[in-house]
């Protein structure tokens, strides 16, 4: 393998006809806006339990008075479904924080979309999860921090976690549920990568994400804390693939490498407003978790336009799709419809232009400087975390702390 680690992803889209739809202005012509998006991510609240320092979620976290209403939700539900798409994750903060988290669910399943629960898990009961499946829930996907209890309860900041996550985990699959496990993995758990495995087989998970944490969020304000060393990184994706091997058919391994040491770049979420949507607690449409990072962009409410119309005409979804916006060196780079110039949160909060190569990418000029800094990080002694919480959320938003590179 070379010096650094190959980004890699794929897209999948569903068409849609293309035509006049209630509720939709503009034009919907463009084969490319005409595109349904194959999944969404709701947010349903940032309300959490756990105060994991690598969370996706903005600094900035909406409070309980600003979350949609159950009304909302379920129309969200009904437009998504009518619009083609597939599947619907149900995430926070922590989903199970709703108590109209059923007739959410219940909504999801009249619109015919593929469920799926995205939860720590330690505020939920048996009874609780049986009635979600009973009224469709489809897949349930667990959050270890590690596989070492106490090390896990650290990261998390919650006593006694592992124990509930273990409970669920077997109530998931006594149900007859799918189930999940998903390991956000940094250098204060890269070592458990090998017993995470273990753990999903031993819990008869169908699927095992091995997720390095990826620097947007609570991440990037806490990456001195997170970011492993390019050995470790390296020797984490080898036993992977070594496993995939000798599980397959037994478990689905997915993995997500640290894009700080690789050579490519992911396209971000499958490219720009291609096959994806995230939509806040307060109901902003995004084309991915972090693009409100980009404050030159300006992103529309689903309490006050059409899904559809938003996903094919907003100016935020539209910002980054295709190649027209791309300058060089991406402009003229033959893998510009593959990677699509990588993330652009990533390129906004390294660069301060969204419109530049992501740089992950060897061809960005501030590729070495980020591998520098990933290296330099990782070498020193990790810093204490900034935990997520409402807190030190408000002291962050306060200082207006800069995402820029630390020294």
């Amino acid at each position: 393998m070379s010096e650094e680690l190959k980004g890699n992803g794929h897209c999948e889209t569903l068409v849609v006809d293309d035509e006049p739809t209630e509720g939709v202005s503009g034009s919907a012509t463009a084969a490319l806006c005409a595109r349904a998006p194959v999944g969404l991510l709701a947010e349903l609240t940032h309300r959490c339990p756990l105060q994991c320092a690598y969370c996706s979620n903005p600094i900035e976290l909406e409070r309980v008075n600003k979350e949609l209403s159950t009304e909302t939700w379920c129309s969200v539900m009904k437009q998504a479904g009518a619009m083609g798409i597939l599947q619907v994750h149900l995430s926070g903060g922590e989903p199970t924080a709703r108590k109209d988290l059923e007739q959410i669910v219940s909504a999801a399943s009249e619109a015919g979309l593929y469920s799926n629960l995205i939860t720590a898990a330690v505020t939920l009961n048996r009874p609780r999860l049986e009635d979600l499946a009973k009224r469709g829930l489809d897949h349930v996907q667990i959050s270890f921090q590690d596989v070492d209890a106490e090390n896990a309860e650290r990261i998390g900041a919650y006593p006694g976690a592992t124990q509930k996550k273990l409970d669920v985990a077997r109530w998931v699959t006594e149900l007859g549920l799918p189930l999940t496990i998903n390991a956000p993995i940094h250098r204060q758990n890269i070592h458990n990568v090998g017993r995470y495995i273990e753990l999903a087989v031993k819990l008869g998970a169908q699927r095992l994400e091995i997720a390095h944490v990826q620097y947007y969020g609570w991440a990037y304000l806490n990456r001195a804390a997170l970011i492993p060393t390019y050995d470790e990184t390296l020797k984490s994706i080898e036993l992977v693939e070594r496993e995939r091997e000798r599980l397959k058919g037994v478990l689905t391994i997915d993995m997500v490498v640290p894009d700080y040491y690789a050579k490519r770049p992911k396209p971000c979420m499958g490219g720009w407003g291609k096959g994806f949507m995230n939509i806040t607690p307060a109901g902003k449409v995004l084309p991915c978790h972090a693009a409100e990072t980009i404050k030159t962009l300006s992103f529309d409410n689903v309490q006050d336009r059409p899904l559809l119309d938003i996903w094919l005409n907003s100016e935020a979804f539209n910002a980054f799709r295709g190649t027209d916006w791309m300058k060089e060196p991406c402009r003229s780079c033959a893998f510009r419809e593959i990677d699509f110039g990588g993330c652009r949160c990533q390129a906004m909060a390294i660069t301060g232009d969204a419109r530049n190569t992501d740089p992950a990418c060897a061809l960005s000029p501030y590729h070495g400087e980020m591998v520098r800094l990933a290296r330099e990080e990782a070498s020193r002694p990790p810093a204490s975390f900034v935990y997520r919480n409402p807190r030190n959320a408000a002291e962050a938003t306060k200082a207006e702390r800069p995402l820029v590179p630390a020294e």
